[in-house]
C-alpha cells in the first residue's frame, strides 16, 4: 500500500464510486478504500437476514416472508430519471454494459387525501381528474408553453426572460390554481419545497421539460428507470469501471485515517500501520467528521408488503410525492415502491419506503400520512439518520467531501452533488498543474 496516488477515495457509496470511475477514466491513479467488507456504504442493499439483523437484532426472519437471498432492499432507494444526469454519466462512462434497467410503472402525486397519476403533457392535462374543466385548459396552455420553450428560440419565450422573471410570475401569467402549482412544482419539477417560486423560472421550466422528455423516452407510465436487483449494482458497476482503468480497490480496511501536513493539506491515508500517499482525498462525511456539520435528519419507514400501493393502478414499481402543503409540512414526503418485478423481493412481495426530512423526533407519527396510504403491511421498520454537509474549504485542505443522501426518492440531487464534486476536483487538478 506504500505507494503514491493522485486521489484516494474513502467509502464505496454511490457518489464515491461514480467519482472513482470518472477519475480513473480521466487517467488519474486512484486508490479506493472502505472500512466495510461490502460495497455501497450508506447506499448498500440488504438481503432479508441482514435487514432483520439491522432492525430486529437477530438474523432469523419469519419463513412466511420468503427466501432471504431473494431480497435486495436498498437503504437509499432512489429512482433514476430517464433523461437525467445519472443516465448521462452512465452512458458517458459506458457503465450501462454492466447493468440492466427496467422502466418504473407509475409516477403519482397526493392531493386532498387521494393519489393521482402525475400529468406531464398537454394531452394528459386534459384527461387528469386532478383539475376541473377550466383549469385543465389553463394547464394545457402552460404545458404547451413549457414543451415548446427553447433557450435559443426567442419566439418560444412569449416575451418572458426566464433568467429574470420568477416561477411565481410565469405561473400567474397562466392563472394556475394553487393545487395545480403544487403538483407541477413538486411532482413534475421535483422541487423539494416552495422556495423555487421566488427564484428565476428557467430552472423550473427546464425541470418540467426533463420530466416530460424522460417520460417520452421509454413510453412507460413514469419518467423513471431502476436497475434489476436494486441499486447496489450501481456502485459495483462504477467500481468495475475504475478497476478497468487501473483503479485499486481495498475493502475491509479499518480506521482509514486521513493524514495532513503542517499546512493542513491532506497528504495520505493510513490503515493498519501502512500509509498510502496522495494529492487529494474524496470521501463521505463519516471519514472526516470534524470537517462536516449536521443539517438535519431523514425519517423513514421501510415496509414489506404483499400488494402494490393502493390507487396506483396496480403498479409493481411507483413513486408517490406528497407535497408539503398537502400535509402542512415544511418539506415534501415521498413514497417509493419496488417489487419482484425488479428482482428486489420474492414473487408476490413488495418493498415500500416512506421518507421525509424529519421535522419532529417521532418518525412513527410524522410518517403516518404516508404509511397510511400503503394499506396493510407485513413488516415495518422505522429509522432516522443524520444529514451532513461539508464545512471545509477544498482548496485549503485537498479534501473533497460528499453530502449525505436526502429524503428524495429520485437521483437528481445526488447526481448534482457528485457532478459538483467532479468539477471541483477537475478545477483543483488544473490549478495544481
Amino acid at each position: 500500500m506504500d505507494e503514491e496516488y493522485d486521489v484516494i477515495v474513502l467509502g464505496t457509496g454511490l457518489k464515491e464510486c461514480i467519482l472513482s470511475g470518472l477519475l480513473s477514466v480521466d487517467g488519474l491513479k486512484v486508490l479506493h478504500m472502505d472500512r466495510n467488507d461490502y460495497y455501497g456504504g450508506e447506499s448498500t442493499s440488504l438481503n432479508l437476514n441482514q435487514l432483520w439483523k439491522r432492525f430486529r437484532g437477530s438474523d432469523t426472519p419469519p419463513e412466511s416472508l420468503g427466501a432471504s437471498k431473494e431480497y435486495n432492499v436498498d437503504m437509499i432507494p432512489k429512482f433514476i430519471i430517464a433523461n437525467g444526469g445519472l443516465v448521462r454519466v452512465l452512458i458517458h462512462t459506458d457503465v450501462t454494459k454492466y447493468l440492466h434497467f427496467k422502466a418504473v410503472d407509475g409516477s403519482f402525486v397526493y392531493n386532498k387525501g387521494k393519489i393521482y397519476k402525475v400529468p406531464a403533457t398537454d394531452v394528459e392535462a386534459l384527461k387528469s381528474p386532478l383539475m376541473g374543466l377550466f383549469e385543465k385548459r389553463r394547464a394545457r396552455k402552460f404545458f404547451i408553453y413549457v414543451q415548446d420553450y427553447e433557450d435559443n428560440d426567442p419566439k418560444s419565450h412569449e416575451g418572458l426572460d426566464l433568467t429574470k422573471v420568477t416561477a411565481r410570475e410565469v405561473i400567474s401569467k397562466y392563472g394556475l390554481e394553487d393545487d395545480t402549482v403544487d403538483f407541477i412544482g413538486h411532482a413534475l419539477a421535483l422541487h423539494l419545497d416552495d422556495s423555487y417560486l421566488d427564484q428565476p423560472a428557467l430552472d423550473f421550466v427546464k425541470r418540467m421539460k426533463l420530466y416530460a422528455e424522460s417520460l417520452a423516452r421509454f413510453q412507460g407510465g413514469s419518467p423513471y428507470i431502476y436497475p434489476l436487483y436494486g441499486l447496489a449494482e450501481l456502485p459495483q458497476s462504477f467500481a468495475r469501471l475504475s478497476a478497468v482503468y487501473g483503479g485499486t480497490y481495498m475493502l475491509n480496511k479499518p480506521e482509514c485515517k486521513v493524514e495532513f501536513d503542517e499546512s493542513g493539506k491532506a497528504i495520505g491515508v493510513t490503515s493498519e500501520g501502512e500509509t498510502a500517499k496522495c494529492k487529494k482525498v474524496v470521501c463521505d462525511p463519516s471519514y472526516l467528521p470534524n470537517k462536516v456539520k449536521n443539517v438535519g435528519k431523514v425519517a423513514r419507514a421501510i415496509c414489506i408488503m404483499s400488494h402494490p400501493i393502493p390507487d396506483t393502478s396496480d403498479s409493481h414499481s411507483a413513486q408517490v410525492i406528497l407535497p408539503q402543503k398537502q400535509l402542512g409540512r415544511k418539506s415534501d414526503m415521498y413514497l417509493f415502491c419496488c417489487s419482484y418485478a425488479h428482482n428486489v423481493a420474492p414473487k408476490g412481495k413488495y418493498i415500500a419506503f416512506v421518507s421525509a426530512e424529519a421535522e419532529t423526533d417521532n418518525p412513527e407519527v410524522e410518517l403516518k400520512p404516508g404509511v397510511d396510504l400503503l394499506g396493510p403491511v407485513d413488516e415495518i421498520f422505522y429509522e432516522t439518520y443524520d444529514r451532513y454537509v461539508p464545512t471545509n474549504t477544498m482548496e485549503d485542505d485537498n479534501c473533497f467531501i460528499s453530502t449525505s443522501y436526502d429524503a428524495t426518492t429520485h437521483f437528481e440531487t445526488t447526481v448534482q452533488d457528485t457532478l459538483d464534486l467532479s468539477v471541483d476536483l477537475s478545477a483543483a487538478s488544473a490549478a495544481a498543474e
